[in-house]
């Protein structure tokens, strides 16, 4: 099994670009094992032989590896932080802020940046950057198209303003999509663009060995501006900032020096 599994994540990454030796083995493996069980398989090399020839097998590989679990103001304290202390700061000293969701999902999280900054600032004036992975999820985030219980945590007010009740579902107004613009990026392998005020990468980083994850952090520092912010998730905290040429602003935010 050891040697099936090494020849399947070099097969995938010459297929993908995807390099599953960056994510942790026993979580990954367990994924993948119950996803090509439940197709009737019984070996990696079945599997990716399925990979290879069927694109729904591909597209369903693609949406179980990148783990898109998302909702609208997820953990919304830390959203108030933002909204209160983070980008008043941010704005004190101009109209426009660069900014980028990275490992956007299915677009929850970088139109809920929108529409925080919307109350301090003209919609005019929001332009973000969201970026994943896979092209299923991004499509899916360009659509804007959301169940309700994905609207638990949004303030009444938002909800009237930026949504339209379709049946059970709800869809993002044109007026917050067109703040977003949507692209493909595997953030292990591709460059980053530089001179953010903000990025934002929450709930993703858990998923990575330990090698990764400080490749990533300092590949997101040199993304930032000199007094930029980047925003984790509630289960990211970094424990060496410093290394990183980061202090801690507030919990699960930090300022570049």
């Amino acid at each position: 099994m050891p040697q099936e599994y090494e020849e399947f994540i070099r097969n995938i990454k010459m297929l993908t670009g995807i390099d599953l030796a960056s994510y942790k083995e026993g979580q990954m493996k367990r994924r993948l094992t119950s996803l090509y069980e439940k197709r009737g398989y019984h070996s990696f090399r079945e599997y990716y032989k399925d990979i290879q020839t069927c694109p729904g097998a591909l597209n369903e590989f693609l949406d179980r590896m990148t783990i898109n679990v998302s909702e609208f103001y997820r953990n919304p304290k830390r959203w108030e932080v933002l909204e209160r202390k983070i980008l008043p700061g941010l704005l004190g000293s101009k109209k426009k802020l660069k900014i980028w969701s990275a490992a956007c999902s299915t677009g929850e999280e970088p139109y809920t940046i929108a529409m925080i900054l919307s109350n301090l600032v003209p919609l005019s004036q929001i332009q973000i950057l969201a970026t994943d992975l896979d092209e299923n999820v991004l499509a899916r985030a360009v659509l804007g198209f959301y169940p309700e219980r994905s609207l638990t945590e949004v303030p009444e007010e938002i909800k009237r303003k930026y949504f339209e009740k379709e049946g059970d579902f709800y869809r993002v107004n044109d007026e917050i999509k067109k703040r977003v613009t949507f692209r493909k990026q595997n953030l292990l392998a591709d460059r980053f663009d530089r001179g953010f005020d903000l990025v934002v990468c929450r709930n993703v980083l858990i998923y990575f060995t330990e090698e990764a994850k400080s490749l990533l952090y300092e590949k997101f520092s040199a993304s930032l501006k000199s007094g930029g912010i980047f925003f984790v998730g509630s289960t990211e905290q970094i424990f060496t900032p410093g290394k990183y040429q980061f202090k801690t602003v507030d919990t699960f935010f930090y300022k570049k020096k």
